[in-house]
């Protein structure tokens, strides 16, 4: 962080004059950079005027890097549209400045000097391919003074002073959304703090499923039929109502907050493939929550490749025959139904083989997990992300009705999965804001709490300057997510959107978490002390639903056509 040097005792505003012009003439330059890198990027990844996979390989600093700064100079765009209209409603008040300011400011610098993809790798300019006068634009006035003073120790401490003062509010800053939102988010929040904080904790140590009480109340409360149309017994209601709920359920424990992601996807799958018999019998059950659904699609050595998967399905009569392993089943024991990829044409070793089952099976219980025939399975310990617990599977014969193929049409099961991405990243992105939120909300009541040399922890610059930046970026994730959110919601095409969402969300949360611990010093080693889990439940979210290294490939490969 850049100029920490200034007095923290000044009673003058810290805030720029003309803050909002100064961010919108920021936004031509950064737009100039990416479209300069994507000619660079064209011109080293092509090969006979197209897109080399292997030359993106080869390049994949590049690449990836160019993924990073498409989706920074998005967060910008999407930063000022949120400030903006917070402004023409008269809700543009010293948080959301500081947020801004800080936000902008900090993200120029990282564009100029470096955009840490993680903590090891930090992608320059001159990676990509960039020279000194691509990014001239960067020495413009309004983006050099934000460049040097946006992100100053007074913004941060003054933006910890006033999240201390208005600790009451849900969020640090107007979320930008409508009041109909944010009255469901009021609900999923109250409902967090009264049946999920004061237990998740425990749930974690002694790695306990999520209690069916809770599943049932969620239930009753419509979280598992969002989405899905009211003709088909559900809510009918937005993306962004299901990024308010996720990410208000996962501050409350991240395992309660992706319950709701297999019914996401289960109904995402069956709205765009199934046929109109599969959508009257499975749709009112996923929206009531009487049917629980799981993901079944990762295989031990398929991983992120999921066309070269071996899972087999064969024709039995009318109906089918499941033989293969799978792994990393979230919540595979006690549903009762599987989305299921198998392979059922065996001439085919890619993605064109591949169908989709709606896989029905008895839900278990602690004493047999798996009571279904041709089916057995046995627990994944895991560091996080314990609620509902990990899977490995393996299927013999395993049965599947000939009237459970998605669509009834075989060699569709990869588009239809594919078709589900959309939504699962945007999922994805809240869940990580949610986490992102606790840590937040941990570390700051424990540097409030915590005395050290006379003074509480938050009076520390460096403290504060954790539990700043922790409520920017937040923010500036937020804004990225909502957008993809309200993309989908009009129908238009957004998985670039949606994965710079989840890329950056889990990179937030991740730095929210690791920065909380740091905050706690030795007592967030302990496990004792709540900062512990949310650390693990952090550390999955670059890992699911598309690890940081594919989603930064798949962006790329987008953006270059």
């Amino acid at each position: 962080m850049a100029h920490d040097g200034q007095d923290m005792t000044s009673t003058t505003s810290v805030i720029l004059d003309d803050l909002l012009a100064k961010t919108a003439d920021a936004i031509a330059p950064v737009d100039a950079i990416l479209e300069a890198a994507k000619d660079r990027l064209r011109g080293v990844l092509s090969e006979n005027g197209r897109v080399s996979a292997t030359l993106v390989e080869q390049n994949q600093t590049a690449a990836h890097g160019l993924a990073w700064l498409a989706t920074y100079v998005q967060a910008l765009h999407q930063m000022q549209k949120w400030a903006t209209t917070l402004d023409e409603n008269g809700q543009f008040g010293e948080v959301e400045k500081l947020i801004l300011q800080i936000g902008v400011g900090e993200y120029l610098g990282q564009i100029q000097g470096g955009i840490p993809m993680n903590q090891g790798e930090i992608l320059r300019p001159h990676d990509m391919g960039l020279t000194t006068d691509d990014i001239a634009g960067l020495s413009a006035p309004a983006t050099m003074t934000l460049i040097r003073t946006g992100n100053t120790q007074s913004a941060r401490i003054r933006l910890v002073a006033l999240m201390q003062e208005r600790n009451a509010e849900i969020t640090v800053g107007a979320t930008g959304l409508d009041e109909e939102l944010e009255m469901i988010r009021a609900q999923f929040r109250r409902y967090a703090l009264e049946k999920v904080e004061p237990f998740a904790h425990d749930w974690h140590l002694k790695d306990e499923l999520i209690p069916i009480e809770v599943i049932n109340e969620l239930a009753e409360m419509g979280v598992f039929g969002l989405t899905i149309p009211e003709e088909h017994g559900g809510l009918g209601l937005s993306k962004a109502s299901m990024c308010v709920v996720s990410e208000e359920l996962s501050r409350g424990y991240i395992g309660v907050g992706s319950l709701g992601t297999r019914s996401e996807i289960a109904a995402e799958l069956i709205i765009a493939g199934g046929t109109d018999a599969q959508k009257a019998k499975w749709l009112p059950a996923l929206a009531s929550g009487e049917t629980l659904p799981t993901a079944v699609f990762t295989e031990p050595n398929t991983g992120s490749d999921l066309g070269a998967l071996r899972t087999r399905a064969v024709k039995d009569g009318d109906d089918y025959k499941i033989t293969g392993n799978k792994t990393w089943i979230t919540h595979a024991a006690r549903t009762h139904v599987m989305t299921l990829l198998a392979r059922t044409d065996p001439n085919t070793t890619d993605y064109k083989g591949l169908s989709m089952f709606l896989a029905e099976k008895t839900p278990g219980d602690d004493a047999n997990p798996f009571p279904t025939d041709g089916m057995t399975g046995g627990e994944i310990e895991v560091l996080g992300y314990r609620g509902m617990k990990e899977y490995e599977l393996a299927f013999d014969g395993f049965h599947v009705k000939g009237e459970n193929l998605l669509g009834g049409e075989e060699g569709k099961g990869f588009k239809q999965l594919m078709e589900t991405f959309e939504s699962a990243r945007i999922q994805t992105a809240a869940r990580a804001i949610g986490v992102a939120q606790s840590a937040l909300d941990i570390s700051m009541q424990y540097a409030q709490d915590r005395k050290q040399f006379g003074k509480s922890l938050i009076e520390f610059p460096r403290v504060a300057n954790k539990l700043a930046m922790m409520a920017v970026e937040i923010m500036i994730a937020r804004q990225l997510t909502y957008f993809s959110a309200f993309e989908k919601d009009q129908g238009r095409r957004c998985d670039v959107e949606a994965g710079m969402a989840k890329l950056l969300g889990a990179r937030v949360a991740w730095a929210a978490a690791d920065n909380g611990l740091q905050i706690h010093g030795g007592n967030g080693f302990a496990l004792e002390y709540k900062i512990s889990r949310v650390l693990c439940d952090a550390r999955i979210l670059n890992i699911f639903e598309g690890a940081g290294e594919i989603q930064a490939q798949v962006i790329a490969r987008r953006l270059l056509g």
